[in-house]
């Protein structure tokens, strides 16, 4: 996991099926389970999703309510 992955869950949006659109912090968790059994996809969106699954199934998904509303970080 990366640091700024837990930022993306609550920022990236699902690029496909039937969820298309939707951020992956809000996918329902039958959803991450079914690739949980049948297989992440590939590359970023497979690594969020996995990371999502796990948050969901230990019941961890109110960890990220803080950065739901955190404003993006500015460099001065």
């Amino acid at each position: 996991m990366q640091p700024e992955d837990l930022q993306l869950l609550v920022t990236r949006k699902m690029p496909y099926g039937k969820y298309k659109g939707r951020l992956i912090a809000d996918l329902p968790g039958h959803y991450l389970n079914w690739f949980a059994r049948e297989g992440f996809p590939q590359g970023e969106i497979g690594r969020l999703l996995q990371l999502m699954q796990e948050i969901d199934h230990n019941g961890l998904s109110a960890l990220l309510d803080p950065l739901r509303s955190k404003p993006a970080l500015r460099h001065r």
